[in-house]
């Protein structure tokens, strides 16, 4: 989980400290440009591919939930 975290404050810019169930989107701490730029880093590093449909707060809030997310979906490929 630290190198999913070290990834997403990279990725986001972000020096807060942050949370497995800090939300990200529903707090308004990333904007919809940064939530692209996080899928993108998502799809690099982890080799998955994000389907519009799985975008939202349901799997993209906190960062618990975006490495759920990563890992179910490596592991269906």
């Amino acid at each position: 989980m630290d190198e999913f975290v070290a990834l997403i404050r990279q990725e986001l810019h972000l020096s807060l400290p942050l949370e497995a169930h800090t939300p990200l989107i529903s707090s308004g701490l990333i904007d919809s440009f940064q939530v692209v730029s996080l899928l993108v880093a998502l799809e690099a590093a982890y080799g998955v591919r994000v389907d519009p449909a799985d975008i939202g707060v349901d799997n993209f809030d906190t960062l618990a939930q975006m490495h759920r997310w990563v890992e179910r979906e490596q592991r269906a490929a």
